[in-house]
């Protein structure tokens, strides 16, 4: 079988022309292909709204969830199944509006799983009302006045929480942002990647070029991603938004904290014919750490 960005391509998507969504969709192909890991091998997880419809257009497996429980469902999956490459993706309403609290449990538990968040700032699949990254002073319709909520900060959440990888790009730096989705990929733990994915229906301020004259290289200003304190101020700066690796450290996955998990998937277990504690009791063991 022939691992290419073709292997990962299904239907014609249909997203605004122009969209930023566009562009994480290939990135995330491109990311795919160079690894060379089969689409069967691959689930994609999308939540609700305009950034949902990925998994439509994504030529692996794919679940559409309810809104805000994309990160619940990929746990199950990788859970059950820890050989697959288990991605996560949604919008910004998705996964730090209604969804933000299992954010911060997935970043403190430290699932496998690599999370994609299309962050445009407008809940743009019910016409343009402001989101939980809506700038101050945003007018939407549902803030004609303008947004008086401070906008939420889901990097430094994300650091603070315990999230072992995370990483920033714009949806137009193709490449950057597949890079950062392989690093995602091939990290032992929980990858929050935040992608700026300009609205070009709903919003006229945050467009391509304004991004462009706001982003800055956290490399290119001398960042260390493996120095916690500097990840935390740099996410601080108020007088640019840092894209590319923005922290990593190594740290123990959710399975490495399970020692008598299965390896094998569950489905090849055989039939619970006993009372199911008894079973389960033999796989799961009290981690070391807490153990008397």
């Amino acid at each position: 079988m022939t691992i290419d960005m073709a292997a990962y391509e299904r239907d014609h998507p249909t997203w605004c022309p122009g969209c930023g969504d566009f562009g994480v969709l290939k990135a995330l192909q491109k990311a795919l292909a160079n690894l060379r890991i089969a689409p069967y091998e691959t689930v994609l997880v999308s939540g609700i709204g305009c950034s949902g419809k990925i998994t439509t257009y994504f030529g692996g497996y794919g679940l559409h969830t309810t809104h805000g429980r994309t990160l619940p469902a990929a746990t199950g999956i990788k859970m059950a199944n820890r050989a697959l490459t288990v991605i996560a993706a949604g919008g910004d309403g998705d996964g730090y509006g209604i969804g933000v609290g299992h954010l911060i449990h997935a970043c403190r538990r430290n699932i496998d799983v690599t999370y994609i968040v299309m962050d445009n700032g407008v809940y743009g699949n019910t016409k343009g009302q402001t989101a939980p990254t809506s700038p101050l002073g945003f007018a939407s319709s549902s803030t004609p006045y303008g947004s008086i909520d401070v906008p939420i900060a889901p990097l430094a959440l994300a650091v603070a929480s315990g999230a072992t990888y995370v990483a920033q790009a714009v949806s137009s730096q193709v490449d950057l942002l597949a890079g950062l989705v392989e690093g995602g990929i091939k990290h032992p733990g929980f990858s929050l990647i935040n992608v700026f994915s300009p609205c070009v229906t709903y919003d006229k301020a945050r467009t391509y070029r304004w991004w462009k004259d706001h982003i800055r290289l956290a490399e290119d200003i001398g960042h260390d991603p493996h120095d916690f304190t500097q990840a935390v101020a740099l996410l601080n700066r108020e007088d640019l938004q840092p894209v590319g690796l923005i922290f990593q450290k190594d740290s123990p996955p959710l399975f490495e904290r399970l020692p008598q998990f299965p390896v094998s998937p569950l489905v090849s277990l055989p039939p619970i014919a006993e009372d199911p504690y008894r079973v389960f009791s033999r796989y799961f063991e009290p981690y070391p750490a807490y153990t008397q």
